[in-house]
């Protein structure tokens, strides 16, 4: 069983890029970085959010780090395709960073958090390279929070199994909601922490559609086998499950929901 729920299949690096790229502004509108300053980027997967970081701040120094090598490929293959030349790559644990206390302005993390075992120590680690005054970026989302019409029992059990299964892996898929906590137990003081909602319907038919079928649908599928085999629901309930969500998206009466929350965190002076 992935210890990283969602696997490390090309249609989960599909998900990822494109999932990057429908919430880019919602997410990352209010995200740049001065020129000269030298960002990590703890956890870039398969570069979806680096990508989008560099051209954000075409002038900042980025230094992404993920424990996993074939991510750190695909990452590769996406920045050199795209030509950008102020990212650096390198295999890392987010737990022991090779990099000397202090050295980085800002930091940058983006659901990962939800994927750890000990997310605190984590940010306590992050916190440790960061400068003093220095900032660090949080975003994560709530499983909890997704809600969406028409809804079945079905489409619903099948969500349910996407929370289950993380937990089952001892991670958090509620996480977000926590995300003030998480920063001050690790230190920081809190510059914020505000909700971030997704909200589609009939008058936006294009987000309601990528809503459901590039997000929701492609992140359940990479459960599905898990879920299968801890139990949690029978192969046919399934089935039904993700049909129904997929009329969601084609119903003239249909809404989607979701959440994410973003927070920043500053090293104090005394860290």
């Amino acid at each position: 069983m992935h210890r990283y729920v969602h696997g490390y299949s090309e249609r989960e690096a599909q998900r990822l890029r494109e999932q990057s790229l429908i919430i880019e502004d919602l997410l990352h509108s209010d995200t740049s970085y001065p020129a000269g300053n030298l960002i990590l980027e703890a956890g870039c997967g398969i570069g979806a959010q680096t990508v989008i970081l560099a051209r954000r701040s075409p002038r900042a120094r980025i230094v992404s780090v993920d424990i996993s090598l074939d991510s750190l490929r695909r990452a590769g293959a996406i920045i050199d395709n795209q030509g950008i030349g102020v990212v650096s790559l390198q295999q890392s644990d987010i737990l022991t960073l090779p990099f000397r206390e202090g050295i980085f302005d800002h930091v940058f993390v983006c659901f990962v958090l939800e994927h750890l075992d000990r997310p605190v120590d984590a940010l306590i680690e992050l916190k440790r390279v960061l400068k003093k005054g220095g900032a660090i970026t949080v975003i994560e989302g709530d499983h909890g929070s997704c809600f969406w019409y028409p809804e079945t029992a079905e489409s619903r059990k099948v969500w349910q199994c996407l929370i289950d299964v993380q937990k089952h892996l001892g991670h958090n898929p509620l996480i977000g909601r926590q995300l003030y906590r998480l920063l001050e137990q690790s230190g920081f003081d809190i510059g914020y922490v505000l909700p971030r909602w997704l909200y589609a319907d009939g008058s936006n038919p294009r987000l309601m559609n990528d809503g459901v079928s590039k997000i929701m649908v492609p992140m359940l599928e990479t459960a599905r086998e898990q879920a299968l085999n801890l139990g949690l629901i029978a192969e046919v309930t399934w089935r039904k499950g993700i049909d129904d969500l997929r009329h969601t998206a084609e119903s003239p009466g249909g809404t989607l929901f979701y959440t994410w929350f973003k927070g920043v965190g500053i090293k104090p002076d005394t860290a």
